[in-house]
């Protein structure tokens, strides 16, 4: 499962939605779905924009987390 750690980087920089939807250029929705951890998709250039706000990596946004029934298909 890939985690989002978008409300993580909000709270650390005490911003809304709003604002992250407002500095990106992004869609409120799309920012509302990688916040909620609900989106299914996410495109290149909206990692970008929000890599390029928070001033840090892929890594730092999303993450691999493996679940229980992942761990026992290996």
């Amino acid at each position: 499962m890939v985690r989002c750690h978008l409300a993580r980087l909000m709270g650390e920089h005490k911003m809304k939605i709003v604002d992250v939807a407002r500095e990106t250029g992004l869609n409120r929705n799309t920012v509302t779905l990688l916040y909620k951890e609900t989106a299914q998709r996410i495109e290149l250039d909206a990692l970008d924009k929000l890599c390029k706000l928070f001033n840090c990596e892929v890594g730092d946004l999303l993450e691999i987390q493996k679940n229980h029934e992942e761990i026992r298909d290996d």
